[in-house]
């Protein structure tokens, strides 16, 4: 006897059904940021490999460092100082925010507009995939973005001496606006899902 609750699904139209399928035209896409993050991994690995051999005394790793955190009219420092790591530290970080944003619009996105995963019952299933949709993703994605951009602040204000009030005004500025824009997309899903869930009880 076949259970009522598992009904197979009615078969489309060819229309529909081809319609349905251009979802998949957005594998490659996926595929592409996959490569991204491989691009991002070995960047990774490049910062602190020189990180290490600067502080073991390598003067190649040294001078690559210096050159990475270059700063406009800034005294290049003739050794490896705590603000040095401090900034290479923070490029590290800013890789893996960004790193994690790509696995947010991979795995989200493919889950929500492509195809199911199927990761219930897997252990390792992110928390946030279990209720994730468009709207959801998109809140993620904006506070991953001011996070990203903290990291870059903090980066100019750590050498403000270098910089001039203006372009401290508009980094600030802009870093408000990502932090502003961020609020609205979850206060607007908010009152979406709000309004929602009050038409489901009604």
């Amino acid at each position: 006897m076949s259970d009522p609750q598992h009904k197979p699904a009615p078969k489309l139209r060819p229309l529909p059904a081809f319609i349905f399928m251009s979802r998949w035209l957005q594998l490659p896409l996926y595929l592409g940021l996959i490569l991204a993050q491989c691009v991002y991994v070995f960047h990774f690995w490049v910062e602190l490999k020189d990180l290490i051999g600067a502080a073991l005394g390598n003067e190649a790793a040294l001078a690559h460092i210096f050159q990475a955190i270059a700063v406009p009219n800034a005294v290049v420092p003739t050794k490896l100082n705590e603000t040095t790591i401090m900034l290479v530290v923070l490029g590290l970080i800013d890789v893996v925010m960004i790193s994690n944003l790509l696995i947010m619009v991979i795995i989200g996105g493919y889950e929500t507009f492509v195809s199911r995963m199927h990761l219930d019952t897997h252990p390792d299933q992110p928390e946030w995939l279990s209720h994730v949709n468009a709207s959801v993703l998109k809140t993620k994605l904006a506070m991953a973005i001011v996070g990203i951009s903290s990291i870059h602040l903090l980066k100019t204000f750590i050498n403000a001496a270098f910089y001039d009030a203006k372009t401290l005004i508009a980094q600030t500025a802009i870093h408000v606006v990502f932090l502003l824009s961020a609020l609205a997309i979850a206060y607007t899903d908010r009152i979406t899902t709000g309004t929602q869930n009050e038409s489901q009880n009604h």
